[in-house]
């Protein structure tokens, strides 16, 4: 019974939120800040599903497409296929077309987008032969028709383009022809309501610790958790967000469950304009229990999806910094994790650039991205824990992700490397970029990619900067390359469902840190990247709610006048 709820005590009792359509219900505490749902995370990593999966419905249509018959125009038809390592799998077709070069089909393809991997998909386009008109689509054989074309792209170009785009079609040998393909993605869960609601229980049984919890009843898999309300400490009526069930916490995990009834949103909104109580029940609803459960307050708002805001104009601006303390070796050693092998294959520090600035480039309009470097003694001689990769003085950017590439191979041969391991330099800096971009806007969310090696030296100072930024658009990737205890780590990642402390006593506003040691999952199930980038959405969704920031609509691109000006020099 107490499965979704943290290991530790502490996170254990707090409140974890949940959102959706009409049917599922949102905490008040979980419900203001909108963080990540630790009841429904718990459910689906446990089925071995992680990250965020949004099911998106593809819609086509075409432009000037080649004419291939001789007495009338093409039929054509369109095949969509996902690139898969270096084949295609193909994942849909729409019907066919009659006579016509500027087609919109009717059928669509369904896709489930995933923010931390790239999905590249292949959309090619054939004349379908009269004779084949009353064949079914499925069972053609694409080699007996004409070809007209193919258009290529990645999945999260369509979202980050207002959910449409248009591409050129090309040849077999990717020679540009005439036409276009036009791309349309909507989120099949259209539904954007969510449910507020507080709720206080009456003459509970005698038990110290009471919560609650609420699932959804699906009849193929059972209870699917939503939400559960925090602990209230020897308070037999407690006044707290919503659960279905109410249980007597135990730190073990082993809760025992005090009573439960089954009930719908239309019930509880019609409890809570009576003023009437839901009974609990025993375990199996065979005894009526005194204890009640009462609706305070019961409010539906629009919940707006991670996709909604990217569509709509919002960016997520890459920023990385690399460690080039002396721990890592010297850089001419085959030893070294800095050492640059002639056959081109990419060291640790390589993989996780090119990994996370492949998925975010797409996300970051201009491509421009600050990149610095810590721990190493300059061309100046003095040591910096924050310089520009670049080796200019007043601009920290670079263009594109092979810019970031080109810098740090440039910069392991004009530095030396030396250390300590300092993270709070790094992270004020980004602090600062961020803090400085809303003052022309609150539509940038900044991810800082620390890639590192060591043990820090300034852990508390790094836990006051993490905590002063949590208030900031701003999330923090750390990857740990090489064997070092990276046990501190560990603690600036809020998994254990403990909120970091400064040294005034300070609770960080969210969790912004997520932590991946690359030894742990290299070879695993999951990439790097995935285990990376798999809270972002939900950090960057719990900035927005807490906020009240609402997406754009409709999509008003930003020109140049608009933007903020260069980034603040580092120091």
């Amino acid at each position: 019974m107490g499965g979704c709820l943290s290991g530790d005590v502490r996170g254990g009792m707090e409140a974890v939120g949940g959102s959706g359509g009409r049917g599922a219900a949102g905490t008040g505490g979980a419900g203001q800040g909108g963080g990540a749902n630790e009841a429904v995370d718990h459910f689906f990593n446990a089925a071995g599903l992680r990250g965020l999966y949004s099911p998106l419905e593809l819609s086509f249509s075409a432009s000037k497409l080649r004419n291939m018959d001789a007495f009338s125009k093409s039929d054509p038809m369109l095949v969509i296929y996902i690139r898969k390592d270096t084949r295609l799998e193909e994942i849909g077709r729409t019907e066919v077309i009659l006579n016509s070069l500027e087609p919109s089909w009717i059928t669509k393809a369904t896709i489930s987008y995933q923010f931390e991997i790239i999905q590249p998909l292949v959309f090619k386009i054939y004349d379908i032969d009269t004779r084949y008109h009353n064949t079914p689509v499925k069972t053609l054989n694409l080699a007996q028709q004409d070809f007209l074309g193919e258009a290529c792209c990645n999945l999260s170009e369509i979202v980050t383009n207002n959910h449409s785009l248009t591409i050129n079609l090309r040849d077999s040998c990717g020679h540009t022809l005439l036409g276009t393909v036009t791309v349309h993605a909507e989120e099949s869960n259209s539904s954007r309501m969510a449910v507020e609601m507080t709720l206080h229980a009456l003459n509970l049984e005698n038990k110290d610790d009471p919560f609650l919890r609420i699932s959804r009843l699906v009849e193929t898999t059972g209870p699917i958790p939503i939400c559960k309300t925090e602990v209230i400490n020897n308070n037999l009526n407690p006044d707290n967000p919503l659960l279905v069930e109410c249980f007597d916490f135990d730190s073990s995990g082993d809760h025992e469950l005090i009573g439960a009834f089954q009930t719908t949103i239309t019930q509880l909104e019609n409890a809570y304009n009576s003023k009437s109580g839901a009974n609990f029940f025993s375990h199996k609803g065979q005894k009526k229990l005194k204890g009640q459960l009462f609706v305070d307050k019961f409010q539906e708002k629009v919940q707006h999806t991670f996709l909604d805001y990217i569509s709509s104009g919002f960016e997520l601006n890459f920023m990385v910094a690399v460690d080039f303390t002396a721990s890592n070796g010297d850089p001419r050693s085959p030893q070294s994790l800095h050492y640059i092998d002639p056959s081109g294959r990419p060291n640790s520090y390589q993989q996780a650039i090119l990994g996370v600035g492949e998925v975010l480039q797409f996300y970051d309009n201009d491509r421009r991205f600050p990149a610095w470097g810590f721990g190493a003694k300059t061309p100046q001689g003095y040591i910096s824990h924050c310089f520009n990769l670049n080796a200019t003085t007043n601009d920290c950017e670079v263009v594109g992700v092979e810019g970031i590439m080109s810098a740090y191979t440039s910069t392991l041969y004009s530095v030396t490397l030396a250390g300590p391991t300092l993270f709070g330099p790094i992270i004020n800096k980004a602090a600062e970029i961020a803090s400085h971009s809303l003052q022309y806007g609150n539509n940038k969310y900044f991810v800082l990619l620390i890639i590192t090696d060591g043990v820090l030296t300034d852990i508390q100072e790094t836990k006051d900067s993490i905590v002063r930024a949590s208030d900031l658009p701003l999330s923090i990737l750390i990857v740990g390359v090489g064997n070092a205890d990276f046990k501190q780590m560990e603690i600036l990642d809020g998994d254990n469902g403990k909120r970091l402390e400064s040294s005034t006593g300070r609770i960080a506003t969210r969790d912004i840190v997520q932590f991946v040691p690359m030894r742990d999952v290299q070879g695993g199930q999951i990439s790097v990247v995935q285990s990376l980038l798999e809270e972002l959405p939900g950090q960057f969704l719990a900035y927005m709610r807490s906020r009240d920031i609402k997406p754009r609509a409709p999509l008003q691109h930003d020109n140049a006048s608009s933007a903020p000006p260069p980034y603040p020099p580092t120091k």
